[in-house]
């Protein structure tokens, strides 16, 4: 079953609408300025913004498009794009990804006390950039920017502490 965009993406914005909706309800903690009600509202309006970006058709132009193949006979027929083909080394990889975020997280619960969230958030990233398709160069670069920036939202804004492990960052 194929749905449309713009069905899709309505779906996303009653979810968001209804994510922040449910966030606003939730009691706010006495003497902080950011309580329970935070996450969810924030949450929200990422999903709403997403499904409306979706309804409007913005990024449609940076999907792939797919491969046209003339059979011997000279009938047109359709081909999967080059990821989708089934067999072959790249048709098992393809299946492994979905795995990989699970077992990032696995990995992050077995290694975080040990290595810390700094060295373990940065491996996690950089994998995952990796298998998404990710140059070296982009891969290593928000491997390096994404863990400090979480780091900080988590130590100075939620006050949630993140394991040290080997490396004490400065704000910590």
């Amino acid at each position: 079953m194929k749905l449309s965009d713009r069905l899709t993406g309505a779906m996303l914005l009653v979810l968001g609408a209804l994510a922040w909706w449910g966030g606003s309800k939730l009691p706010p903690v006495p003497g902080q300025q950011v309580g329970p009600d935070v996450f969810p509202m924030v949450i929200g309006i990422g999903l709403m913004l997403c499904g409306l970006l979706i309804i409007l058709g913005i990024g449609k132009g940076f999907e792939e498009d797919e491969k046209i193949i003339a059979s011997e006979s000279g009938e047109v027929a359709e081909a999967l794009p080059e990821a989708d083909a089934p067999g072959g080394l790249r048709g098992l990889l393809s299946g492994w990804k979905a795995l990989l975020p699970p077992a990032a997280l696995f990995f992050y619960y077995f290694a975080s006390e040990r290595l810390g969230f700094w060295l373990t958030a940065t491996l996690m990233v950089l994998v995952l950039a990796r298998s998404q398709g990710a140059r070296w160069k982009g891969g290593i670069l928000l491997a390096l920017l994404a863990p400090p920036l979480v780091h900080l939202v988590f130590y100075k804004l939620l006050r949630v502490p993140l394991p040290p492990g080997l490396l004490n960052l400065p704000w910590a």
